[in-house]
């Protein structure tokens, strides 16, 4: 089991990582709003659209072009206007005045301005668009909107093909976003099969018993000599109060690192998330790769030192081509397409976590799931009040803080685009996102549910229920964020959902003394007849009692005592 070793390595590391967000985020994207401009008439003449971001505490900018002032175009784009010697003479003459940026701040350039005359400013930026900041006193002073268009913009304007004693007039809006989208939909579907297919599968292995021992090769090795890939994909983590007391401190360390020094450890995550989710795509195709017959021969013994064993040729390719697909995301991550491989290696980083972490007890569920709904309102909802911009830490880590320079942003996110095409798509791609903690925390108790199925024999009703509630879960969520329009905690709908329908099984079909402390039953492996925490999940605080290896009475599968052997008047076949 030597590889066993390097992937609960990578759980440790990982599983603070996926935890780390639980949040349902609306479209991402800063304030950006539409710069219309209008060649001579304005009345009766089309406009060319640019875009522009602008910051409402500055102006509000109305919602439809109709509605929006049309100003006269006083081009100072060579003055800086940070001095009342960049003002050129006369001033703005009730205009917009376009002006460069640099030198002082966004307020010095807003007043001088407003106090020229101006009754709109814009400011061309030759960097990367950013919301015109400023002071709570500074927004008080200036009445006129501000709004920051891209150079490349202000030299497309200057093409325009303006008739004589003809002049440019510029107007401002900003269109709202649709409350919902389709794309609520696909996100839905990828958390809800994530959630299902994980904890489906979850319930399954154990069935054939999560450990098991390794199968001897032709020269007495353990496993079938795949070193890294059969043991790794059969090892398991049982959780503890203790780790869960780790994780949940190690993901507020983490999460304030990253506030702090987001721009330094973005890479550090990356890298870590291309590492786990290559690893976690291994873990989902090997099963399936091993039913086809071919390049089943293994490399020479003279790399097992590097190897830890001699793995098939088609695991080995297998292996090189999961972490080339994780390359290439994290070379192309910043493109249009890459959220596609960003999904498919999320979801197999998710569904590889489901399988590998386990639940032992519901009580455990119970104590993970409340943590983290108390962790995700605070750091949501709390931490505006905490912070100097009043923006929640969660939300800012997500998306990738406004002031960081790297334009980075986490990949431990489901994202998906909005399919409706708006006004604003041409400034930016809005996406959805969907924090992998939001289908970790629940899947792991919908998986320990289907665990517990199989142990009962309950015709996977508690799975079933489960999944569902963690869908009505999932559909709050998405109601809340159209409501509110603001990122949402989602652990605040989806625990009590799966915790509360999970707890009304037990208590309708009388196992709640069974479901909180798990079923204590052991079970026998089939591949090597010894007792093995298999299909059962031992209670908290209650090892599997050691079985020893000559025991060879018993059939596969059959109890051990690890809790009491039911009987036909017992509670438990009584209620199968």
């Amino acid at each position: 089991m030597a590889t066993a070793r390097p992937l609960r390595a990578t759980v440790l590391l990982a599983v603070p990582l996926l935890l780390l967000f639980g949040v349902a985020i609306e479209p991402v994207r800063a304030e950006y709003g539409l710069l219309y401009v209008y060649v001579g008439d304005a009345e009766h003449t089309a406009a060319h659209r640019y875009c522009v971001q602008y910051n409402p505490q500055w102006g509000a900018l109305p919602l439809v072009p109709a509605a929006a002032k049309k100003w006269p175009l006083r081009n100072a784009s060579q003055s800086l206007l940070c001095k009342a010697a960049d003002v050129p003479a006369g001033g703005f003459h009730a205009g917009a005045a376009l002006v460069q940026r640099g030198n002082c701040t966004f307020y010095e350039k807003a007043r001088l301005a407003q106090s020229s005359d101006a009754l709109a400013l814009l400011v061309v930026s030759k960097e990367e668009l950013v919301a015109p900041g400023g002071n709570a006193s500074d927004y008080e002073n200036i009445s006129i909107p501000i709004a920051t268009v891209s150079h490349k913009d202000v030299l497309l304007m200057g093409k325009l093909v303006v008739p004589k004693n003809a002049s440019l007039f510029v107007s401002l809006s900003a269109p709202r976003e649709p409350l919902l989208d389709y794309n609520l939909l696909l996100l839905f579907v990828i958390a809800m099969g994530t959630v299902a297919v994980g904890g489906y599968w979850a319930g399954v292995r154990d069935s054939h018993g999560r450990f098991k021992c390794k199968r001897e090769d032709a020269e007495g090795e353990g496993g079938d000599g795949d070193g890294y890939s059969g043991s790794a994909e059969e090892e398991a983590l049982d959780v503890s109060p203790l780790m869960i007391f780790i994780f949940s401190v190690m993901c507020c360390v983490m999460l304030l690192l990253l506030f702090f020094f987001y721009d330094y450890l973005v890479y550090v995550v990356i890298a870590m998330f291309c590492l786990a989710s290559s690893m976690g795509l291994y873990c989902c195709l090997a099963p399936l790769v091993r039913q086809v017959p071919l390049c089943t021969c293994r490399l020479p013994a003279t790399w097992r030192p590097f190897l830890g064993g001699r793995p098939q040729v088609r695991l080995l390719l297998l292996g090189a081509g999961c972490m080339a697909l994780a390359i290439t995301w994290g070379v192309f991550r910043n493109h249009s397409w890459a959220w596609v491989l960003q999904d498919i290696l999320g979801v197999a980083f998710c569904l590889n976590m489901l399988c590998t972490v386990r639940m032992p007890s519901f009580r455990i569920c119970v104590l993970l799931l409340g943590i983290l709904f108390f962790y995700d309102i605070f750091f949501v909802f709390i931490t505006p009040f905490l912070t100097s911009n009043g923006e929640s830490i969660m939300v800012q880590v997500a998306t990738g803080p406004s002031k960081s320079t790297s334009h980075e942003m986490l990949p431990m996110v489901v994202k998906v685009p909005r399919l409706a095409a708006t006004p604003l798509s041409m400034c930016y791609q809005p996406f959805s996102l969907l924090g992998f903690g939001d289908i970790l925390v629940p899947g792991l108790l919908v998986a320990y549910c289907h665990r517990f199925d199989v142990q009962v024999q309950s015709s996977k009703l508690y799975f079933i229920a489960c999944t569902m509630a963690y869908g009505v879960g999932l559909l709050l969520t998405f109601l809340a964020l159209a409501l509110m329009r603001m990122g949402q905690p989602a652990l605040l709908y989806l625990v009590p959902c799966t915790l509360l329908s999970s707890l009304l099984v037990a208590c309708f079909r009388g196992e709640l003394g069974m479901f909180w402390k798990g079923t204590g039953y052991t079970v026998i492996s089939k591949s090597c007849g010894k007792n093995v925490a298999g299909t059962t999940v031992p209670t908290l605080g209650e090892e599997a009692s050691e079985q020893s290896p000559d025991s060879g009475d018993e059939t596969p599968g059959s109890v051990r005592p690890g809790g009491k052997v039911p009987t036909e008047g017992s509670p438990l076949l009584g209620s199968l």
